[in-house]
């Protein structure tokens, strides 16, 4: 990881870790910073881990094997110029969204059946399937980009020059959604920086006993 990335979710959990003390809860997310608050839905919501520490994995992710293909192992380096990220970074970018910047997106890349049992507070659900470039209707995949990443339509072409740092994510390191819609980005233009990829996705958000939430019916 880039060293520029590492100074800087350094010194956010650094000032993030002054409000409250260590020892307020029993579980951290580090030894210095207890929890974060993010927006979901336009409500407050706090992430930070089970503290029931007798608390096992969520079900829906026990399970250690599922046919492949298409439930195949994802690399730890999906393309070149695109960071797999961890929980710690994911949880810097959702602070920044929270704290208004609108350069970045975090994106639950997941069916609606998955999204309804949990997903990651601040995250945004855009189903794998609607931006699956090359599959999915044109124009869908068209409304997407503009609406959500920023990204122009001049000419017929697209332009990046606006486009938002997408983080993306699905089901865990077994999961192609996020993916295939990364490598579809990338054919397409957008920016390899740009994209940043939470590789553990729920399978390690759940494992931590990290806060879930669910979206606003």
């Amino acid at each position: 990881m880039k060293l520029r990335t590492l100074l800087a979710v350094s010194t956010l959990f650094a000032s993030l870790a002054m409000p409250m003390a260590a020892s307020a809860l029993d579980v951290n997310l580090t030894a210095d910073l207890p929890s974060v608050d993010v927006m979901h839905d336009g409500q407050k919501v706090t992430i930070m881990r089970n503290q029931d520490q007798k608390s096992t994995i969520n079900p829906d992710f026990a399970k250690t094997s599922r046919k492949c293909p298409p439930f195949c192992i994802q690399p730890g380096e999906l393309a070149t110029g695109v960071d797999t990220i961890g929980e710690l970074e994911i949880i810097h970018y959702l602070k920044k969204m929270s704290d208004g910047d609108k350069t970045i997106m975090v994106v639950d890349s997941r069916t609606p059946d998955w999204v309804e049992k949990g997903t990651i507070p601040g995250a945004v659900n855009i189903p794998w399937d609607k931006l699956n470039i090359g599959q999915s209707d044109p124009i869908t995949v068209q409304e997407i980009l503009e609406k959500h990443f920023g990204v122009r339509n001049q000419d017929g072409f697209y332009m990046f020059d606006n486009a938002k740092t997408v983080v993306m994510f699905c089901n865990g390191p077994w999961c192609g959604q996020s993916p295939t819609n990364i490598k579809g980005l990338l054919k397409i233009g957008y920016p390899a920086n740009k994209i940043k990829w939470y590789r553990g996705g729920m399978q390690d958000w759940e494992a931590l006993g990290l806060t879930t939430a669910k979206l606003a019916k």
